[in-house]
């Protein structure tokens, strides 16, 4: 389940992966100017690795280094037969970016959803989130709820 170049390889996350995840987790949480309480947060890290509806993929560099997460929700759909794949959060440090980490992380998650049987890959951003919108607006389909799919 690796997609690896000689810069950047996406997995799922594990274990070891804590401090770094909760490093980009709180840096994902500062730029909407939101607050999940610990408890939370410890809960999600715990599911992202284990269970098979909510799926964590991070980007880690040749060093180790988390670059960027990507948190899944695989779920059925009343339009659908076999369901949806929803990407609920996605963010890649400040010092990565530009290194085309999100496209990877994107192509991986489209790779699970295929395999997985999901209709749909969607998302959501802010309104104000104009670097990321610039690059969902290349790689799917702009909804009037600001919703994409591909």
């Amino acid at each position: 389940m690796n997609l690896s170049n000689p810069e950047v390889t996406i997995r799922r996350i594990n274990g070891d992966d804590k401090a770094q995840w909760l490093a980009l987790w709180q840096g994902y949480l500062d730029f909407y100017r939101a607050d999940v309480a610990p408890q939370v947060t410890d809960r999600t890290f715990e599911r992202l690795g284990q269970d098979e509806q909510v799926y964590g993929l991070v980007a880690e560099d040749a060093e180790g280094r988390l670059l960027g997460l990507m948190n899944l929700v695989f779920h059925p759909s009343t339009w659908s037969a076999v369901g949806y794949c929803y990407i609920e959060d996605l963010y890649v440090s400040p010092q990565a970016r530009g290194r085309k980490v999100s496209e990877k992380l994107f192509e991986q998650a489209y790779r699970l959803a295929e395999t997985r049987g999901s209709d749909r890959v969607y998302w959501m951003t802010q309104e104000y989130n104009a670097p990321a919108r610039s690059l969902y607006d290349k790689i799917g389909r702009r909804s009037s709820f600001i919703v994409y799919t591909r």
